[in-house]
């Protein structure tokens, strides 16, 4: 297909398309970072202090609005999308997806990775991107900087045109300036090392199920995304050593145990993608049960059994495939919350409460909010805030 043209187009979108005359505007966009890239990213240096904020101050806003996040490297490679599980589908087809090259040299205009090449905030409206696949959406970008000034990443939303509304550009750059201002903390404070990671001895592969509406497999250094579905019957199968019959599993996976046509025609589907990528995991019928894997809900756990409470909040980024509205899920999902709820109740810390109480599900959860009343001094600041929270949840 023919490049497009400069023509009617705002001079700042005119001038990113003649940058981009060399760009296939039929082209897609190619995958540059591995798991282990990936992994490094999120972990260390400034993304991995932008990472929480986005989660806190976008995310639930992004996913209301039918948008997807997503958090780009100095590069214009994206490092981490999450939001709508329509919207994160589609914005797959079009490889909008970690480990993505998005820069403005590479995938033509778009909001990340032309508000990287100018520097400035952007906002690019459907026809406005360069290449054909990008058409439909809608995008705003803000650049990420350092304490230097230096460029370190790039903040983006993208969807419809609820992505570029008047108040998604001052959400995004109040969102970016929390995170600059953290990084200028940072560099006053010493750096603490990453603490080492225990190597995966019990299982030849990791299901990745916190904080992620779909799953992820980490086999031999390499990540395998799962379609929302499969996620599911491997997050009910992964939790029941014993194996499911096949009307158990349709009921905890489509809320209906006669729906077990539709359950095997799925798990052919999963066991070929299984086959393809991670063939040390099995899949066994009559019951229907899964070996070869375990997953990250069982590691926080065993912290959580250790007494390791700090530690096992830390591993936590958030609930058990939020998006899923599988029964088997939903039961997990609380399972896994009820067990967090009763450890740093039971603990008693002000440490663990309060660690607790800054993730999502502790802040709604007003017995967690009453416990770390109680151990907080009488003029503490914190109690006012704690005590308007714990009444909005209860309705007082």
């Amino acid at each position: 297909m023919r490049a497009p043209r400069p023509g009617s187009v705002r001079p700042l979108v005119a001038e990113s398309w003649r940058r981009s005359a060399r760009v296939d505007p039929d082209g897609a966009p190619r995958l540059t970072l591995g798991t282990d890239e990936l992994d490094a990213a999120r972990r260390d240096g400034p993304l991995a202090t932008l990472l929480p904020i986005v989660r806190r101050l976008l995310l639930d806003d992004s996913r209301s609005a039918g948008c997807v996040v997503a958090v780009g490297d100095a590069a214009g490679r994206l490092v981490f999308v999450d939001g709508a599980r329509s919207a994160r589908r589609a914005a797959e087809d079009m490889g909008f997806v970690p480990g993505a090259d998005w820069a403005e040299e590479h995938v033509g205009t778009s909001a990340p990775g032309t508000a990287l090449r100018l520097d400035r905030p952007v906002q690019i409206r459907r026809d406005e991107h360069y290449a054909t696949a990008v058409k439909p959406w809608s995008c705003t970008a803000v650049p990420v900087h350092d304490p230097s000034g230096r460029v370190v990443g790039v903040l983006d939303v993208t969807g419809d045109e609820r992505a570029v509304e008047r108040h998604t550009l001052p959400l995004l750059t109040a969102t970016v300036a929390a995170a600059e201002a953290e990084l200028a903390l940072a560099v006053l404070r010493a750096p603490n090392p990453p603490a080492p990671r225990a190597p995966a001895t019990t299982a030849d592969a990791e299901l990745v199920l916190l904080g992620a509406d779909t799953a992820t497999l980490r086999v031999d250094g390499h990540a395998v995304g799962l379609s929302a579905r499969h996620s599911e019957i491997l997050a009910v199968l992964a939790t029941a050593p014993g194996g499911l019959a096949a009307a158990d599993l349709a009921a905890a996976v489509y809320g209906d145990p006669g729906a077990t046509v539709t359950l095997r025609a799925e798990v052919v589907r999963l066991r070929r993608v299984l086959a393809a990528t991670a063939p040390c995991v099995t899949m066994a019928s009559r019951p229907y049960r899964v070996g070869g894997v375990r997953t990250d809900v069982d590691t926080v756990l065993a912290a959580l059994d250790r007494g390791s409470r700090l530690q096992a909040v830390s591993r936590y980024p958030g609930p058990v495939l939020p998006g899923s509205d599988a029964p088997g899920v939903d039961a997990l999902r609380d399972l896994v919350r009820g067990r967090f709820r009763e450890a740093v109740v039971t603990d008693g810390s002000a440490e663990a409460l309060l660690a607790w109480a800054r993730t999502p599900d502790g802040a709604a959860d007003a017995r967690v909010l009453r416990a770390l009343l109680r151990t907080l001094p009488p003029r503490s600041p914190r109690r006012a805030g704690l005590v308007a929270a714990v009444e909005a949840l209860e309705g007082v």
